[in-house]
């Protein structure tokens, strides 16, 4: 009587999203064991600006990588790459997408990564190895990292080669090395394309899944124009093209308003996120309203005096003193040297639109 085949084990990229979720469960199906992992960049900080904000109370706050591998019962590895991710935003060798998403680099170093996971647990773990790895990509799905081209270029470049299957789309692609051992049963896999969103649907109502993350898996902060633009104006004044996580965090928060090429406020727009950038006060030159009720304000750069007083001219625009003939502010230099002073609040009309970030 012959022995029984090994089960097959699959490390998955797991983003939180719906794409992530079905493919893992396609391959579940077959009987094939799956881990997830999930790479940390500091640019997908799900739930951060709805956890922050009082007036998104309402929003879901959760974590939907450690989300979905709990409706899928998988165990999920967080592994933070945020210092070694740099250089995928700084110097992508494949460009940026609409904005400043490196998403073909993106794919290459977490593909790469993963697979590298894979090979120090068979070095570290042998009975416990990974035989290949599963992300959720769908042909044709994002114009720059998903399109049936640039498919093999990811498996390739990111080390993985054939080791690299994509269920929901594997039918429009080769064979992978799982499917040509009989690992896993090409039929039952699928052949999704295009931007459509569907297919997926009603493969996910099929599977009994009723809740997913919107959008699939875009949660990247740098697909998004408005905090794209924002990172390019803080490397611009700063005449270099770096970053520390906590600027990347900051981005996310409150208007961003630059009067002047050397400095810029950031403003909480709420208590919310008054609260969260009373944390960073001692980092910058901050401005509080005494007066009235009104924002914390953050100044960055290198303001001298007059360029304060501007700054709490401005900060008084969003302050309940708005309209009054003047307003009391505290100026905090970041040194910690503080003054109280006597300004003329900004009208609307006299913060021009170009100033905002």
């Amino acid at each position: 009587m012959s022995e029984n085949p090994p089960r097959r084990k699959a490390l998955a990229l797991i983003s939180g999203g719906l794409d992530s979720m079905l493919a893992v469960r396609v391959v579940q199906e077959q009987g094939i064991e799956v881990e997830g992992v999930n790479f940390f960049t500091g640019f997908c900080v799900e739930g951060h600006t709805h956890a922050i904000r009082k007036q998104a109370q309402q929003k879901q706050k959760r974590n939907n990588a450690l989300w979905s591998a709990e409706q899928l019962g998988i165990r999920l590895h967080i592994i933070d790459i945020s210092e070694e991710y740099k250089d995928v935003v700084l110097n992508p060798r494949h460009g940026y997408g609409a904005n400043l998403n490196p998403c073909l680099d993106c794919k290459i170093f977490m593909v790469g990564k993963a697979m590298g996971y894979v090979n120090r647990a068979r070095e570290f773990a042998a009975d416990r190895g990974f035989d290949f790895i599963i992300t959720g990509e769908v042909v044709g799905q994002r114009p720059k990292s998903q399109r049936a081209m640039t498919m093999p270029l990811i498996a390739k470049e990111s080390g993985a080669d054939d080791l690299l299957l994509r269920p929901l789309s594997a039918k429009n692609l080769a064979p992978t090395k799982p499917e040509r051992e009989g690992w896993v049963d090409r039929e039952k896999l699928y052949d999704f394309h295009g931007r459509s969103r569907q297919p997926q649907i009603e493969l996910a109502k099929q599977f009994g899944f009723s809740d997913w993350a919107q959008p699939a898996g875009g949660c990247c902060f740098l697909t998004d124009e408005n905090y794209s633009r924002k990172l390019a104006d803080l490397w611009s004044a700063r005449g270099e093209r770096r970053y520390e996580l906590d600027d990347i965090m900051l981005l996310k928060v409150g208007r961003h308003i630059r009067p002047a090429p050397h400095f810029k406020l950031i403003v909480g727009r709420e208590e919310g996120e008054n609260n969260f950038l009373e944390g960073y006060r001692r980092e910058f030159h901050h401005i509080r309203i005494l007066s009235h009720n009104g924002p914390l304000v953050l100044v960055d750069g290198t303001p001298d005096d007059a360029d304060l007083l501007s700054a709490a001219r401005i900060a008084g625009r969003f302050s309940q003193g708005r309209e009054a003939d003047e307003i009391e502010v505290e100026i905090v230099k970041r040194d910690g040297v503080a003054r109280q002073v006597r300004v003329v609040p900004l009208r609307t009309a006299e913060v021009p639109e170009a100033w905002y970030l």
